[in-house]
């Protein structure tokens, strides 16, 4: 049996509606990977962006994150390079160590990204963060322990990929 054709339906500027057989969803133009970014620091805080979300209209709080291969001229980056990228944009830290966490479908109903979720550790900061000139990020340090205290406190609204990634980051680093 083969897989049914896909078809354009609607293309945009970095997402297209697409449809396969009866079924329409949205695919990431650049056909890459997304990249999120648990940053711990030394003293045990996770390091979380805040940033508003047109598409549901609230500011979320979120792990940091982006696109690969979103860059005129660096398509192909390495996924683990986009991350990098992305932790100092958003966040202004660098991180000496870096390991890849997992990978997963972000909503599997609607999109077919693909997210790769990566470990930092040994931050430096080296600037203030906030994004790019498209972005208007606040960035938080909360002790790794008390997220979900945190957000109950504040009324936040999270990105799933933050109790997820930080999950997976808590098992990796308890079994080391």
């Amino acid at each position: 049996m083969s897989e049914p054709e896909l078809k354009k339906l609607f293309p945009g500027k970095h997402i297209s509606l697409v449809a396969r057989g009866k079924w329409e969803f949205v695919t990431r133009n650049t056909n890459r990977p997304a990249v999120g970014i648990v940053a711990i620091t030394d003293d045990e805080k996770v390091v979380l962006v805040e940033q508003a979300r047109p598409a549901t209209n609230a500011t979320l709080i979120e792990l940091p994150a982006g696109l690969a291969g979103d860059v005129a001229g660096a398509e192909q980056e390495p996924l683990v390079e986009a991350a990098k990228r992305e932790l100092l944009e958003e966040t202004g830290y660098t991180a000496e160590r870096w390991t890849e966490l997992v990978s997963g479908y972000s909503s599997p109903g609607l999109t077919d990204e693909l997210i790769v979720l990566f470990l930092a550790e040994g931050l430096k900061k080296v600037n203030a963060g906030g994004g790019d000139g498209s972005e208007n990020i606040v960035v938080h340090e909360v002790p790794v322990n008390a997220v979900l205290a945190w957000l109950a406190q504040r009324g936040s609204k999270a990105d799933m990929k933050l109790l997820a990634g930080l999950y997976v980051a808590m098992q990796m680093r308890s079994s080391e």
